[in-house]
């Protein structure tokens, strides 16, 4: 098991959230992709997005149905403005890829928002550390687990 999926199983096993962590046969680098391997709505791929604000990096979980308003956001969050973060920023910030960003398992804790869309969802499916992961999550467990501040993003 990669370093970074067994940073997230530690994670979810510590708060007592024994979902099955699955590790695929392939890597999925966009919802789409995550959703139609999984075979579940794109609305139910919790993204792990890394912005980038005044105050340094912030952590989004944002529906795979969704693009991101960041102007939207910027207000909601009171900075001055929320810009994508490169690929150089996501893994200094997470220690994760693209495209595998788990909302979990960082070196340090990040400031972290949910999309209230997400709350359309029954079980939501989220990246474990690595493009070719993810773990099945309740959006209040997601919530709790992260200590997320709920945001309408788009």
């Amino acid at each position: 098991m990669h370093a970074n999926v067994q940073k997230v199983t530690a994670v979810l096993d510590a708060a007592g959230l024994h979902g099955r962590v699955r590790e695929l046969s392939t890597g999925t680098h966009t919802a789409a992709e995550a959703a139609a391997f999984l075979g579940c709505e794109i609305g139910a791929i919790a993204n792990s997005l890394i912005f980038m604000t005044e105050k340094g990096p912030i952590l989004v979980l944002a529906s795979g149905a969704h693009r991101v308003d960041t102007d939207l956001l910027a207000r909601a969050i009171g900075v001055e403005a929320v810009t994508r973060a490169t690929a150089e920023e996501v893994r200094a910030a997470t220690g994760q890829p693209i495209g595998g960003v788990a909302p979990v398992g960082h070196p340090s804790p990040l400031p972290t928002y949910i999309d209230v869309e997400l709350t359309e969802h029954g079980e939501l499916w989220a990246a474990a550390g690595i493009p070719a992961s993810v773990f099945e999550i309740s959006y209040e467990d997601l919530r709790d687990l992260t200590g997320a501040t709920e945001v309408t993003v788009a």
